[in-house]
């Protein structure tokens, strides 16, 4: 589908903020309102592919070494599709597609032993509260530099996480604390399967098609979907709390993340869509004061 590009006044340094809203919104829905199809096929052609490696490692036909770097992309892969239904950016309650948008968020989250549910109320929960130091649940990721923000990362994989207790709070102040029982539920079964799999021979087939992937993936992915396009995690206004920015592995290696300012102003655009929309929006950001192609 083509999209014309909406015609900009020459200066905007003149308009209003109101003018300059307008122009926005305008480009914004020009983004929108489309379903995802990428995100639904990446969700499930990734799911498929990763389910795959168990019966054709165990059934000899590839080898472990070569099973565990897909793996490794693999659950890399599975946030996004789920991000997108967060945002009920495939189906909105009440349309048609509905149950699609659900389906996408469960049947990938349990990859990231996260329940669905608990995914989309800390995410939004984020989006509420983006940099605020006792309410964002990502707070705790942002660092200095790259190398603390990866060390920051593995840090809050430890029981004992202050990002733990942000994702937990988070659930209460939404009235789910139910939800934190399926999270525990998740995290067992988890163990369950890797300490059966162990007791049946297959230790390192548990370690390196889900353990060690899981861990490198969640790593990788706070780096880019959380420190770098907050970083330094100081502003917390709204066109301020976020960034664009240039990467060094460029858009696709940061998994989209270099126009992520799009998506904390408009969050029903399409991850596929936000370059576009971004390229387009840029002369209206930088008349609004935004943080744009930082290092």
């Amino acid at each position: 589908m083509t999209i014309q590009s909406t015609i900009l006044p020459d200066d905007l340094s003149s308009l209003s903020d109101a003018e300059l809203r307008k122009l926005e919104n305008a480009v914004a829905r020009k983004h929108s309102g489309m379903v995802p199809w990428l995100a639904v096929i990446w969700a499930f052609g990734n799911l498929a592919v990763w389910l795959s490696l168990w019966p054709l490692v165990f059934s000899g036909l590839l080898p472990l070494w070569a099973a565990f770097p897909i793996a490794t992309v693999n659950m890399a892969l599975v946030y996004l599709p789920t991000h997108e239904a967060q945002h009920d950016i495939i189906g909105r309650p009440g349309t048609r597609l509905r149950w699609l948008n659900e389906m996408v968020g469960h049947a990938t989250s349990w990859m990231m032993l996260m329940p669905f549910q608990v995914l989309r109320i800390t995410h939004l929960d984020h989006h509420r509260h983006t940099n605020d130091p006792e309410k964002d649940v990502d707070i705790t990721s942002m660092a200095p530099g790259p190398w603390s923000a990866i060390w920051y990362a593995i840090q809050g994989r430890q029981p004992r996480a202050k990002r733990n207790e942000d994702y937990s709070a988070a659930v209460i102040r939404a009235g789910r604390p139910e939800l934190l029982l399926l999270a525990l539920a998740y995290r067992l079964g988890f163990i369950v399967i890797l300490g059966a799999l162990a007791w049946n021979g297959y230790a390192l087939e548990a370690l390196f098609l889900w353990w060690l992937p899981y861990q490198i993936a969640m790593t990788y992915l706070v780096f880019f979907l959380s420190w770098a396009p907050h970083h330094p995690g100081s502003h917390q206004t709204r066109y301020t709390n976020t960034r664009s920015w240039r990467s060094k592995v460029g858009n696709i290696g940061s998994m989209g993340m270099q126009f992520h300012i799009v998506h904390h102003l408009h969050p029903y655009i399409p991850l596929d869509r936000t370059p576009a929309a971004y390229h387009e929006m840029r002369p209206i950001l930088e008349a609004r004061g935004c943080r744009l192609g930082e290092n």
